[in-house]
């Protein structure tokens, strides 16, 4: 993340958390209109809805507004981190210890970039551990990761739907 994309950040997060929400993503993309995408998941672990983003996108309009950190016009697209979603904090990989995930390292660890496995939480000094290929573990450092995500299994299925749903379909 570039400096202008941390400040952004920076002045968004306090109103978002504020709200109940932690964010999982700030980034910005595109060219002469640039797309301000902000990503929040609620911090109570229950599911965030449309409603919640669009409350999120209302105030952070306005904080954007007064702050007016971004030269000329943008569009500021609010979402929900998906089933799939990317893992952006140390916290999201002790979250989701057991859960399948892909890894991208910024330089290559051991002759390698990409790290595919079974993620086994973090050790001291924020190594992130995920089990790979022939149950070889792993151990990367969290500031050197480019990109993560989940990937999307039954197992993340089934742990992502609501509490109740799909009782009684029999």
């Amino acid at each position: 993340m570039d400096a202008h994309t941390r400040r952004i950040e920076g002045i968004v997060t306090p109103s978002i958390e504020a709200m109940g929400f932690d964010v999982v993503r700030v980034m910005m993309t595109g060219g002469q209109r640039p797309t301000l995408q902000i990503m929040a998941d609620r911090r109570d672990g229950s599911m965030i809805s449309v409603d919640d983003c669009a409350e999120i996108s209302r105030t952070v309009s306005a904080v954007l507004d007064v702050e007016d950190p971004i030269a000329g016009e943008y569009t500021l697209e609010v979402s929900s981190p998906g089933i799939d979603r990317p893992l952006t904090r140390i916290k999201d990989f002790e979250r989701w210890v057991g859960f399948d995930a892909r890894i991208d390292m910024a330089v290559p660890m051991d002759g390698r970039k990409r790290f595919s496995g079974r993620l086994k939480g973090v050790a001291a000094g924020e190594q992130v551990r995920i089990e790979i290929e022939g149950g070889t573990l792993a151990e990367l450092p969290f500031e050197g990761i480019s990109r993560a995500k989940l990937v999307l299994t039954d197992a993340l299925l089934e742990a992502s739907r609501p509490a109740g749903a799909g009782e009684g379909l029999d």
